[in-house]
């Protein structure tokens, strides 16, 4: 690595700490803070440094929940204070107002706690390399710069949640540190310093297994063993617990003389990771610059270009393996000797025999050893109605592997050869669960003899070519024993042995059956197994066809169907209309039109007897749950037999209607209210205030989280004929189709709503529909389909005198003017879509169309009018807190700021935005502000940080495969290299291919030239 020096940046003459006391040092030495409002504001800023601290938020890290009404003045005063006492002690810092409130600029290598997470960060990455060494010294180095408790001796609750946070990374860190220093061997140095830091944090499991670990290798066997012990009777005595999962195996492994040594990860492929020049300019702060310069961005993480998925769903804690199963197909995945071709196995069975238990199991186990770079994980959904298409897989691999919605392929051969790409370097295991065909599994295996394919479906996939197949059947008697034994218990199995094996020959060994009645017997301890074997001998005539396919199954399923009590039976044939992959619990509050507060109460009677299962658990904290498929056929069977059409049309209109209300809650989030869409006249149905509130504290989160959901209600209630609930979700969804650029989706959810308000003559929202698709349209570049599209649309607005509709449709024609160069024509049709935004009441559909209009003025020489309605613009976005629209608007401020010369403020407001693209995952937007700061420092004469940014620009928009923009940025690069003519060819050559196949006439023609001038 090199001289240590190199690694950390300058120090300037002040350094902060707040990794223990707050303390601000000074070139002659400490500062004296006074105490009270001034250390707690400055403890805020640092903690966000280079970041905009809202004074709201100041407000409340002071009173709390009782401010003066001069609370805003007196954190004014505060902050005059402060900079007054750090301007005196002549440092390169600063304290700037940014609405809504104020940053601290210095270099973050002055911040204790921000040099902390850039050491830890680097740790990281030097693992990943195979570099433990480098990594162990920068892990001791990180926590070197603590000198206690974080903030300690401020008194603060808000910010003593923060201090906790860092203080639970710096554990964190010391735990990652000990981990490769057993990965290294030195055992014996870190048994005493784990024993002092099991002593100080009691609680926490891993130092006690890493004391084990150290303990054992370092030959004090009988130690170790008592170090378990020692901890076994602690968490009993303190906490009435047993020990983890981890930490048992380990007393087993010492137990058995088999306990392996800690192996150090295998080094990242040279071919994806990232080099060290390139990782320590992304990870280190900038250097510090001249007072006169403005401070400029770190450069982008990578996080996206080296994108690790983890999707493989939580495995099965009581499955029960075969030995010679898992062995050939682990042989089958990770690779014979001299295979040349992808790994590709298949599972195949009848229903219930444990497909998908047995791909998830063999998955984990393979995750770290096999597959390091990564595990995808996709339901094929098979067995439904509307299986999954490989081109929505590949675009879901395709946005885990990095790659942003905007930039994923229409078709399916480009989004074939963009995922084979993208994996053409790494080992990454996919697990493709419940497939109808090989056609649906053909399109999404790899190329990369690296990779591996799992593959689970009930159809034999004799057609997959060179797959290991393994055909699942019922349990053997020994197994199903075992099964049996750990879900009820070993003893009670002993002490009924006879019972039990006629027990599990009475269910047909089935996993799937046998589950339900262990279910059962565990959730009533009183029962024998005799008395259950009993009980099913009365229903012989259903349980003799367990053997029999899935007839077999409906006897099992009904036993304890019929065992629940009313209300539960029609919940679960209700929730079998449901068609997402996971419920959440208010769906069950919706179904049944019960407004309790906590309506998971409704689902857990299902899950006691394993008609649902536990699926996860949401950011409130309450679960999801989710159906096994046959045990949702049988519901759906139920359901046709129980309810009236009407009936089960009134249940999916609440159900539909609580979907609606969470997307519209979410659209007013983002937007700051109802603003720039239409909605219809369906009744919603509201889960719980908290639960609403909880759930959407980030709403795009929580559009991410339910897109599947969400998508599926559209076509649902399209195909059943509520067409109103159709057309208003599938227009809200553009909050999401539009930021993540799902674009495939935004088409498909829209033609199944336009199809079913066409049918039901439901004009308002058949042009609702058709003014969407021309925004889709535009964003695919397809103008005068765009165009066609919201001509009609704008007929029949007009005719029905709908002026939001009419503000839409012309702010969106007027895009497309101003995109062909039609500036003129584009001005009119604003100037009217201001108009109808105003008669409807919408200020962001105003400010909107300020900020796109004002890119003409500004393209006209008018500036003083753009200012003027960049200004205004701002002023609506602040005022509903519309974050996407502020960035877009101060982005052409930025612009406007450079062509008036005021190059410093521009360079400024460009890095404000791009600190909200980032935080925001607009990976896009980071492109286009990296290119908007390299103009600036041309503009500033200043090519060697123009230079810096372009090259950034390259790395991060090729980097998610954004070929045109990354061609942009070389274009801008190779203007600046006249000096080096070898390196602007090596730029320019493929960006001439990329402007060629593009069509970008002007841009090609300017790279042509310079490269006919001798570049």
């Amino acid at each position: 690595m090199g001289d240590r020096s190199q690694e950390l940046p300058d120090p300037s003459p002040l350094v902060f700490r707040v990794l223990g006391p707050l303390q601000v040092h000074g070139p002659v030495g400490p500062l004296r803070l006074p105490p009270g409002r001034q250390e707690v504001i400055l403890a805020a800023l640092l903690l966000e440094v280079n970041r905009v601290v809202s004074t709201n938020h100041l407000v409340d890290l002071i009173w709390e929940d009782n401010p003066p009404e001069t609370a805003r003045t007196q954190v004014q005063i505060c902050v005059s204070r402060l900079r007054k006492l750090l301007a005196g002690a002549d440092g390169e810092v600063s304290i700037t107002t940014r609405p809504p409130g104020y940053v601290l600029h210095t270099d973050a290598g002055n911040v204790d706690a921000a040099l902390f997470t850039t050491l830890v960060l680097r740790a990281r990455r030097l693992r990943e390399r195979g570099e433990l060494h480098e990594a162990v010294r920068l892990l001791r180095d990180a926590v070197t710069l603590w000198q206690g408790d974080c903030l300690s001796g401020l008194d603060s609750g808000p910010l003593a949640n923060k201090a906790r946070q860092l203080n639970e990374e710096r554990l964190t860190a010391v735990e990652l540190r000990i981990r490769l220093e057993l990965e290294l061997g030195r055992y014996d140095g870190l048994v005493g310093e784990l024993q002092r830091l099991v002593h100080e944090h009691p609680l926490r499991e891993k130092l006690r297994g890493q004391l084990i670990q150290a303990l054992y290798w370092s030959g004090r066997q009988a130690e170790a063993l008592e170090a378990f012990r020692t901890t076994r009777r602690f968490l009993a005595e303190e906490l009435g617990l047993e020990p983890s999962r981890e930490l048992r195996e380990l007393e087993s492994a010492i137990l058995a003389g088999r306990l392996p040594a800690p192996a150090a990860p295998a080094p990242v492929s040279a071919s994806v990771r990232v080099p060290a020049d390139k990782a320590e300019e992304r990870t280190a702060a900038p250097e510090a610059e001249e007072e006169s310069e403005p401070t400029a961005p770190p450069a982008p993480e990578s996080v996206r270009q080296d994108a690790v998925p983890h999707q493989l769903p939580a495995a099965v804690a009581d499955f029960v393996s075969d030995a010679g199963q898992l062995a050939a197909l682990e042989e089958a995945l990770t690779g014979r000797p001299g295979r040349t071709t992808v790994g590709l196995a298949a599972i195949t069975g009848k229903p219930g025999t444990g497909k998908s238990t047995l791909a998830v199991h063999v998955a984990h186990m393979l995750s770290e050893t096999g597959f390091p770079d990564g595990q995808l994980y996709c339901d094929l959904r098979g067995t439904t109605g509307t299986p999954a298409t490989p081109e929505e897989v590949l675009g879901r691999f395709l946005r885990a592997l990095g790659i942003p919605g905007q930039l994923i392929p229409e078709s399916l051969d480009e989004r074939a050869e963009m995922y084979r790409t993208r994996l053409a370097s790494r080992r990454v295991l996919v697990v493709l669960d419940d497939a109808c065909g090989e056609g649906q599994v053909l399109p999404l295996l790899p190329g990369s003899r690296g990779c591996a394919v799992l593959v689970t479906g009930r159809a034999r996939l004799t057609a997959l070519p060179g797959a290991h197949r393994v055909e699942l059947d019922v349990l053997a008697e020994d197994r199903a024993l075992e099964l049996l034994s750990r879900i009820i218990g070993r003893e009670r199995v002993a002490g009924e042995a006879a019972a039990a094996k006629a027990l599990v020959r009475t269910v047909g060994r089935l996993p799937l059956a046998l589950r339900i009645v262990a279910a059962r017997l565990a959730a009533r301890p009183h029962w024998t197994l005799a008395s259950m074997v009993q009980r099913l001998a009365n229903e012989r005539h259903r349980l003799d066809e367990l053997t029999h396919g899935e007839m077999t199954m409906r006897a099992s399923l009904s036993l304890t169907y019929e065992g629940l009590a009313p209300d539960d039976r029609r919940l679960l044939r209700l929730l079998s209309m449901a068609q997402a992959p996971t419920l959440p619990s208010w769906l069950a509050g919706a179904l049944l039109d019960d407004r309790r507060p906590f309506p998971s109460d409704l689902m857990e009677p299902l899950v006691d007897v394993q008609m649902l299962d536990v699926a996860g658990v949401e950011r409130t904290g309450g679960f999801r749950y989710r159906f096994h498929e046959i045990i949702r056929v049988y519901a759906r069977e139920q359901l046709a037999a129980h309810h009236t059409p009407e009936a089960r049309q009134e249940a999916l209109a609440r159900m539909a209607g609580g979907w609606m209300h969470l997307a519209q809650q979410a659209h007013r989030k983002v937007y700051g209210g109802d603003f720039t869409v239409l909605h219809g006249d369906a009744p919603r149905w509201e889960p719980p205030d908290s639960y609403t509130d909880e759930v959407l504290a980030d709403p795009l989160a929580w559009l991410d989280a339910e897109q599947a959901s969400l998508c599926g209600m559209v076509e649902h209630t399209a195909d059943a004929g509520l067409h109103d609930l159709s057309w208003d979700l599938a227009t809200s969804l553009v909050t999401l189709f539009e930021v993540r650029g799902h674009y495939d989706l935004w088409e498909q959810t829209h033609l199944s709503a336009l199809a079913a308000v066409r049918k039901a003559g439901n004009l308002r929202g058949t042009a609702a529909i058709r003014a969407s698709l021309g925004s889709l349209y535009m964003s695919r570049n397809q103008f005068d389909t765009a165009r066609q599209s919201l001509t009609s649309a704008l007929d029949v607005f007009q005719a029905l005198d709908e002026p939001m509709g009419e503000a839409l449709c012309r702010r969106d024609m007027a895009l497309i003017a101003r995109t062909s160069g039609d500036d003129s024509s584009a001005l009119e049709l604003y100037r009217r879509s201001l108009a109808d935004f105003d008669r409807a009441g919408d200020v962001v559909g105003r400010a909107i169309v300020l900020t796109q209009s004002a890119h003409i003025r500004m393209r006209q020489g008018e500036t003083a009018a753009a200012q003027s309605q960049l200004d205004e613009a701002l002023d609506i976005y602040e005022g509903v807190g519309y974050t996407g629209g502020r960035a877009r608007t101060l982005r052409r401020v930025g612009q406007l700021l450079l062509e008036q010369g005021r190059s410093d403020l521009a360079v400024l407001t460009f890095t404000e935005v791009l600190e909200l693209c980032r935080d925001s995952g607009d990976v896009i937007g980071e492109g286009h502000l990296l290119r908007d700061l390299g103009h600036a420092f041309v503009i500033m004469g200043r090519p060697d940080r123009a230079r810096d940014f372009f090259d950034r620009a390259v790395t991060a928009r090729e980097g998610v495969m954004d070929f045109s923009g990354g061609a942009l940025a070389r274009l801008d690069l190779a203007r600046l290299l006249d000096a080096e003519p070898g390196r602007s060819r090596e730029l320019l050559v493929p960006a001439v291919e990329v402007f060629r196949e593009r069509r970008m006439g002007r841009e090609l023609a300017e790279a042509e030239r310079l490269l006919a001038t001798g570049y």
